[in-house]
């Protein structure tokens, strides 16, 4: 039998974390082969992101942007390894720190499973199967800590009898009289050493091919061919962007936002796979006739094509969560016609296939002009997976927390006293109507700048309105209006420029818009939440 001992703090850290590692690693593996949102990874973080109060994913998306999602799987990570070092090395003895460190894991993955709202029993085999694992590899990992410990005490002993020898006796003999080899010096503690990282050496690359294992098999479903099938040619395009439309030359963004400089802001940790295919949507509840959608369905549709420009409410005055494409798709009065909406139905609940909900004011959709879509191509190309392929909604004049569900599955005619959405839930407004506002791009926050006669530029935005005017400020001096580019349309932004005449020095600059109501942006400054910032944007830079 083999000699055991009490393992080292660093065999015990390793095996926590090893066996954390390998727990996570086979439920991403299962999860892979069932359904990737069921990864005990992905649903442990969404269980965070629901439970994280208002405030502090307003501070996350603000402080890391777009990379937040990143952000929390990276803390958790982190907090995984730590709560599992520290719980192996507590276990040097006996194993029941770790094994409560595991199942504790497993029962809270469990549970975050099979309470996000598209749970299916299926999905709790990835926890469960991945702490069984997890288990299995902590004993194992342990056992072997302990092996080593003891072959190395037992060559450490084997060492101390040879030194009691008389010197020049040569070594001690064995039980039976014969004398000792000194090779025993060297084999068994070579021998400790080997087996635990043989050991751990055999868990870590187990893990490791069971997560590149989880990953392929996640993306087993083939997005990108069933985008590349598609040919989307609207029967209405739309017109042609004119000249003068953007001030892109002089520090403005282009018009249209490249699909892959699109601003994103969402609470998936995993871009839902879809194919258009096997894509199908529900409107039912206060209806005439509930009725199901398939991709084809909306393929033999009149497909229009509208310039658009989303804002994402957490956008903070002079934020980056703005962006405009040509969306093609159908036009969502017409298809909420087809089922008849009843009267008192005041909200359209839609649903996210990761479950996220949203709920969007009926009278807003089918107001003549609304220009409401089910969105199925940007600029030209099927919509890019990150921004809801096969199908979004796109609601010009309120922000994407009531309007622009992704990859949407289910619609629901309904009412506000019915039915709260995920952010209403979370108390932001349950109606989200964008305001006037307006931005400054050039120059940047301090930045320096020559004296002289320099052009400011930025952009200004009142959908469904249209701007009328754009002032600029510099320092406490009178306001001076802006050049507007040329209008595309009222749903979407406009640029401005200006060219000022700057003393040397440091100076502040702000602007602020006026819509074609008359309405002035206000100077009142006011966070994103609950329905949006408002304030003049102002920079601070130097003349030089």
């Amino acid at each position: 039998m083999a000699r055991t001992g009490e393992a080292t703090w660093w065999r015990g850290a390793v095996a926590g974390v090893l066996a954390v590692a390998a727990a996570l690693a086979v439920g991403h593996l299962v999860a892979g082969l069932v359904r990737i949102e069921s990864s005990p990874i992905f649903a442990v973080g969404d269980a965070v992101i629901d439970v994280t109060p208002a405030p502090m994913k307003e501070f996350a998306i603000q402080q890391f942007g777009e990379d937040n999602k990143k952000v929390l799987l990276a803390s958790m990570a982190l907090m995984l390894v730590a709560l599992a070092a520290l719980a192996g090395a507590l276990s040097r003895r006996t194993t029941t720190i770790g094994l409560v460190l595991l199942g504790g894991l497993g029962v809270v993955a469990v549970l975050a499973t099979s309470t996000r709202p598209t749970f299916e029993v299926t999905d709790l085999l990835a926890p469960v199967l991945g702490t069984a694992a997890g288990i299995a590899g902590f004993l194992l990992l342990h056992r072997a800590a302990q092996q080593s410990a003891g072959q190395q005490s037992a060559a450490q002993q084997s060492v101390g009898q040879q030194g009691e020898s008389a010197p020049g006796a040569g070594p001690a003999p064995d039980a039976e009289g014969e004398p000792r080899t000194k090779e025993l010096t060297w084999e068994i503690p070579g021998l400790g050493r080997r087996t635990f990282l043989v050991t751990s050496t055999a868990v870590a690359v187990g893990a490791g091919a069971a997560a590149l294992g989880g990953r392929f098999a996640g993306q087993s479903i083939d997005v990108e061919a069933s985008r590349r099938a598609l040919d989307l040619v609207p029967d209405e395009p739309a017109p042609p962007i004119p000249e003068g439309a953007d001030f892109a030359s002089v520090g403005t963004p282009t018009f249209l936002t490249d699909n892959a400089d699109f601003y994103r802001v969402d609470t998936a940790l995993t871009v839902p796979r879809l194919r258009a295919e096997n894509w199908e949507m529900r409107i039912h509840g206060m209806v005439d006739e509930e009725i199901t959608l398939t991709y084809q369905d909306l393929l033999d549709m009149p497909l229009v094509e509208r310039t658009i420009t989303l804002v994402c409410v957490s956008n903070e005055v002079g934020g980056p969560y703005i962006s405009t494409s040509n969306f093609i798709g159908v036009d969502l009065a017409e298809v909420l016609r087809r089922a008849g909406v009843d009267p008192r139905a005041d909200q359209i609940a839609t649903r996210s296939d990761d479950g996220w909900t949203c709920g969007t004011p009926t009278e807003v959709v089918m107001a003549e002009g609304s220009n409401a879509m089910l969105a199925i191509g940007m600029n030209g190309e099927p919509l890019p997976s990150e921004h809801g392929f096969p199908v979004r909604m796109v609601v010009p004049g309120l922000y994407g927390y009531v309007s622009a569900t992704k990859w949407l599955v289910d619609m629901e005619l309904t009412t506000f006293a019915d039915f709260d959405a995920y952010w209403v839930r979370r108390n932001w407004a349950e109606r989200g109507p964008v305001k006037t506002m307006s931005r400054i791009d050039r120059p940047r926050s301090f930045a320096r700048v020559p004296s002289g006669g320099f052009i400011a530029a930025g952009i200004a935005w009142a959908q469904h309105i249209g701007i009328d005017k754009v002032e600029v400020q510099v320092d406490d001096g009178p306001w001076q209006e802006a050049e507007l580019s040329t209008e595309v349309n009222v749903d979407s932004w406009r640029m401005w420029r200006i060219e000022l005449a700057l003393d040397p020095g440091t100076h502040r600059i702000s602007c602020r818009a006026t819509d074609r109501n008359g309405n002035t942006q206000t100077s009142e400054r006011v966070p994103p939440i609950p329905d949006g910032a408002s304030g003049w944007h102002s920079i601070a830079f130097t003349a030089e």
